[in-house]
């Protein structure tokens, strides 16, 4: 093969040694195989979820020339999602909401019927789940992510714990195995004291996960955790720890390919937590003593070695107060804070994930260890739909107003944050990640802040108020915070009012519009049978006005006398009906008639004077005289005053 690309048409052409260069990378070897590889371009992708993540994996592909299918739930039918990629397609046809994007052989089904090279999982749902790694490769479809039986160590949290002590790894002192009674909690915790804390063996992103502090606590928290694994992956097995208090919590990126090399990309600070629940993340980690980092990577990649870890994955620690570290488990899936290693790296995470796929190599693609650096510092904040103020209550609706902040250090990752786009109670709250990035952690936080303050969500409370306040708060810009943040930091809650003006003005001058004008009316008053008396005012010869100029000279004259005219000439529009003047709709057109001869003396100078019969009626005269000739409308239903339609222009 090598002597055929070299001499092709007898030239060693620059095109033959390329083609020799890939052909002596896609030869070698695999870590744990002596199988050759091959190097296999992805022509369509799947992405097997929802949301902000779904779009974020097909602008990726688009960028590489990959076609997109989305798959969506009968709830979904509305989403952005759907709209991004080239093709979309409905799964989970009468299931429940959830349970649509956990249906493995529909969406093998779509997959295989619209010829899908591979399927990428996003972030939960079934990114962690092994029997659907599984199903893609039984189908011939390729899955982007470590290979299934990674995908079962990894997912399993005793196996993996028990993989890091092979490797050599710290880990917090726990059960070497899932639990099935509440006694052997018990017993654990009578070994090890309280507190403790409850994991869910096949899952993470805090359900299934309670920390017990006393013997009392520990019956209904365990019952409570058991119930919160079953429902989100379908297995209720939990396992024990001993809860460090008080600790950060670091993660590190890992990247592997098919030959066995692997990098980490540094690493996050992720101890901004509510719940077990990320809510802000930082990249890199803020006062982490240069060894440690050195020790929480090398730890990483070592684990990452030991079980031939391939693709993008995410190995987490707790750091307690002493500086010792404590495995805790492998996300074998993309992060979803995964934005903030690429903003500091200048690494798509997910270019990367399709290439290796493929069968590049880490080198092949310039990822080497030596050439990975650190240029300032990120921050992602999760926006989400949620209230502060009720514990972080779920708000759904439509939004009627969304206006996103952006600008130089801001990035938007986001799925159907858009006017007119309906929050549904059946999924997560997350609304959009924004990302600011700056040269240190304050800059950034500045950028952020900004961002924040230019953001205008209407119909569905937000906890933007919450995540200024975090932004604001010294501990946090002095990068000393960890998982006890927001709970020992109760000024974190004291929430600016929304003020909200815009949205007001329009819901009072819509209610104007549909239930008309609330002008309070004295209810005792009654109308007066007497008319009021006239005092005598001599009033003299009539002025002279514009009028007279029409009647002795005609339109040309007058036309000429406004164009001559130095001044300013006003029109007055005081004697109106409907909602046009306040004083037409109040005052009979007996007094307007008795008044129309006071406006004609004393407003001579006026240029007009503007009178509407209705609405179809419309009178202008001309100033001075004019109003003495006043008389009823005859073309009004109103029986409304009106000026002479003879003397109108």
């Amino acid at each position: 093969s090598v002597k055929m690309l070299l001499h092709v048409g007898g030239m060693r052409s620059a095109l033959g040694l390329l083609a020799v260069r890939r052909a002596c990378c896609l030869s070698r070897t695999t870590h744990n195989s002596p199988q050759t590889l091959e190097y296999k371009p992805i022509k369509k992708v799947m992405v097997a979820n929802r949301g902000e993540i779904a779009i974020r994996v097909f602008r990726a592909c688009t960028e590489l020339g990959i076609r997109t299918v989305a798959v969506y739930s009968e709830q979904d039918t509305g989403q952005m999602h759907r709209q991004k990629a080239d093709e979309a397609y409905l799964i989970g046809k009468g299931l429940p909401p959830v349970a649509a994007y956990l249906d493995i052989p529909d969406i093998i089904k779509v997959a295989k019927e619209n010829d899908v090279d591979a399927i990428h999982p996003g972030y939960g749902f079934l990114s962690e789940r092994s029997d659907f790694a599984q199903a893609c490769v039984d189908a011939g479809v390729r899955f982007i992510g470590p290979s299934p039986d990674v995908v079962r160590k990894m997912g399993d949290k005793v196996e993996a714990r028990s993989i890091a002590i092979r490797a050599g790894v710290p880990v917090v002192p726990g059960t070497d195995g899932p639990i099935t009674c509440l006694s052997e909690a018990q017993e654990f915790s009578n070994t090890y004291g309280f507190p403790i804390i409850f994991k869910a063996a096949y899952g993470g992103g805090g359900r299934g996960m309670r920390v017990v502090k006393e013997y009392e606590e520990l019956e209904e928290n365990y019952q409570r955790a058991y119930s919160e694994a079953l429902a989100a992956f379908g297995n209720g097995a939990l396992f024990v720890e001993k809860f460090i208090e008080r600790p950060r919590h670091i993660e590190v990126q890992i990247l592997g390919d098919k030959y066995g090399n692997v990098i980490h990309l540094y690493e996050r600070d992720c101890s901004i937590q509510r719940r077990h629940q990320k809510v802000v993340e930082i990249a890199p980690a803020v006062q982490l003593d240069p060894h440690l980092r050195d020790r929480l990577t090398a730890d990483s990649v070592n684990l990452a070695r030991q079980v031939g870890y391939e693709n993008a994955g995410t190995v987490e620690f707790l750091v307690d107060k002493h500086g010792r570290h404590y495995f805790i488990e492998v996300n074998s899936r993309l992060q979803v804070e995964h934005t903030v290693t690429e903003q500091v790296t200048d690494v798509d995470l997910v270019h990367a994930q399709l290439r290796v796929c493929e069968g590049r190599s880490l080198p092949e693609l310039g990822l080497k260890q030596d050439k990975i650096r650190i240029n300032g510092f990120a921050i992602q904040c999760r926006v989400t739909t949620e209230d502060p103020a009720r514990g972080f209550q779920p708000d759904t609706g439509r939004l009627e107003v969304f206006r996103s902040g952006e600008g130089m250090g801001i990035r938007l990752d986001s799925a159907s944050a858009f006017q007119g786009a309906v929050i549904s109670p059946h999924y997560d709250s997350l609304l959009v990640k924004v990302i600011a990035s700056g040269k240190d952690l304050p800059a950034a936080a500045a950028k952020m802040n900004r961002a924040l303050a230019e953001f205008r969500v209407r119909g569905v409370k937000t906890n933007i108020p919450f995540l200024q306040n975090v932004l604001s708060n010294d501990q946090f810009l002095y990068g000393t915070v960890d998982t006890q943040f927001i709970d020992e930091n109760q000024e974190l809650f004291n929430l600016k009012p929304v003020q909200n003006r815009a949205q007001k003005l329009l819901h009072y001058l819509g209610h104007v519009m549909v239930n008309g004008p609330t002008t309070p009316i004295p209810v005792k008053a009654k109308p007066s049978s007497i008319d009021p008396v006239i005092p005598p005012v001599p009033l003299g010869e009539p002025p002279v006005g514009f009028r007279d100029v029409l009647l002795r000279e005609g339109p040309e004259g007058f036309a000429k006398a406004v164009r001559a005219h130095k001044g300013l000439l006003l029109m007055d529009t005081t004697f109106r009906d409907a909602h046009q003047s306040l004083l037409a709709t109040r005052v009979r057109t007996h007094d307007l008639k008795q008044i129309a001869p006071f406006v004609a003396h004393n407003f001579n100078n006026l240029f007009s004077v503007e009178n509407w019969g209705d609405a179809a009626q419309r009178s202008q005269c001309f100033s001075t005289s004019a109003l003495d000739h006043a008389t009823l409308n005859p073309y009004s239903n109103q029986s409304t005053y009106s000026v002479n339609p003879a003397l109108t222009v």
